[in-house]
């Protein structure tokens, strides 16, 4: 067999060793091929050595150009042809464009935990580029969305073997910038009981009463506007089923699709109020499909317009924001009637496993934590109980002090 290594005497005399070893595929599986070249023999011998067993035991790094922003487009390559939602993919791609922005023209194996870090403090100080004043920076909620995607595409450079170690992954939010925020940026609590029954009370004369009452008891706005009559609403039976739902790509552009996971899909008894309120709502939709005749758009939909046309999220929040104005209560979000029908439930008993159920999730304990917010109101009736644990029954009586 040739001896691979050989000797190169270069014209100013010096005595060089070469040789060619295959490293195997680089990252677009072309063959590739290092040359070692060393003082002597024995280092490219051993150099040689070195290389073929991390190439046997899948422990080679090949040096490679590819940038992060190459990198990204592999990725997300592989993220789309794994059937990711339309919807997911958008809010990757969204993600990703910070990225691209300050880190795309870097070298993926060249890149350093440094790089990272300063990657982060451009991200809480001045990359915003919408939703604000520009050139301000984003909410740490936000750059944890950025910095997740930038982990998880460097854990596939990790698994493609380009790099050997993931410099994001030991990178965070300062924690001084997360307190920061929540003082500076404290969520409306969602309504209490009053408020709700207020906003009922409310809205009972409003065209989309039906649409909102199911917001109130707890529906995604997305899961209330895919509903449909004859799949999904039975009168007779009392019973909802959520198996679809029509949501938003950046408020422009309508996607339907399943529920979010195995368990969103579920059927729901219907409450009496909302069983009414929705055969009303279909008595008053053929009365308009009567008026309008063939003009009527009859889209199968519950939540529609006056012609028939299926309405969309957005529309459902602003309707609900203008009623809130009108009616002047607290503005809260409308994805807040769910936390708040949530908290009702829990704190009124409902075991753990119907208000995952209910909601749609698979882990009790991340609906608890998530969407159950006890109100102060709600708080006073752990009062009550100390009350008897501590001997007190009626209330707070008078203590005599006497001196020893």
């Amino acid at each position: 067999m040739a001896d691979p290594v050989k000797k190169i005497v270069l014209q100013s005399g010096v005595v060089r060793w070469r040789t060619m070893v295959d490293a195997g595929k680089d990252a677009d599986g072309n063959r590739k091929q290092l040359t070692i070249t060393r003082d002597t023999r024995a280092e490219v011998v051993a150099e040689r050595a070195r290389i073929i067993n991390q190439r046997r035991t899948g422990q080679l790094i090949v040096p490679s150009k590819m940038t992060v922003g190459q990198l990204l487009d592999a990725y997300m390559k592989e993220k789309t042809e794994n059937d990711l939602e339309e919807t997911t993919v958008d809010g990757y791609e969204n993600r990703l464009t910070h990225i691209r922005a300050k880190l795309g023209g870097y070298r993926v194996q060249e890149l350093t935990e440094e790089h990272v870090e300063e990657f982060v403090t451009w991200l809480l100080t001045e990359a915003r580029r919408r939703g604000g004043p520009k050139g301000t920076g984003l909410r740490p909620s936000t750059v944890d969305g950025v910095l997740g995607r930038l982990r998880a595409a460097l854990r596939y450079a990790v698994r493609k073997r380009i790099v050997a170690r993931n410099v994001a992954e030991d990178v965070a939010v300062p924690r001084k910038a997360r307190k920061q925020d929540r003082r500076d940026n404290r969520r409306p609590e969602p309504w209490g009981v009053d408020e709700v029954k207020a906003f009922v009370v409310g809205i009972r004369e409003d065209r989309l009463f039906a649409p909102l009452l199911l917001s109130c008891m707890g529906l995604r706005p997305a899961e209330v506007a895919g509903l449909r009559w004859v799949e999904d609403i039975d009168l007779e039976a009392g019973t909802l089923e959520i198996a679809n739902t029509r949501t938003m790509i950046r408020n422009a552009r309508v996607v339907e699709k399943d529920t979010k996971s195995a368990a969103g899909e579920r059927t729901l008894p219907l409450p009496e109020p909302v069983r009414l309120a929705l055969a009303n709502f279909q008595v008053l939709q053929e009365a308009e499909r009567a008026a309008l005749g063939g003009y009527y758009a009859g889209s199968g939909y519950v939540f529609v317009d006056e012609m028939g046309a299926a309405l969309t999220p957005r529309y459902l929040r602003e309707h609900a924001y203008r009623l809130m104005n009108r009616l002047e209560l607290r503005r809260v979000r409308l994805y807040d009637a769910r936390h708040s029908c949530l908290t009702f439930l829990a704190v009124n008993g409902i075991p753990d496993v119907v208000l995952a159920r209910w909601a749609g999730h698979t882990n009790a304990s991340f609906t608890k934590k998530k969407y159950v917010h006890p109100t102060a109101a709600d708080m006073g009736t752990a009062v009550v109980h100390l009350n008897k644990l501590l001997g007190v029954a009626d209330g707070p009586s008078e203590t005599r002090c006497e001196n020893p």
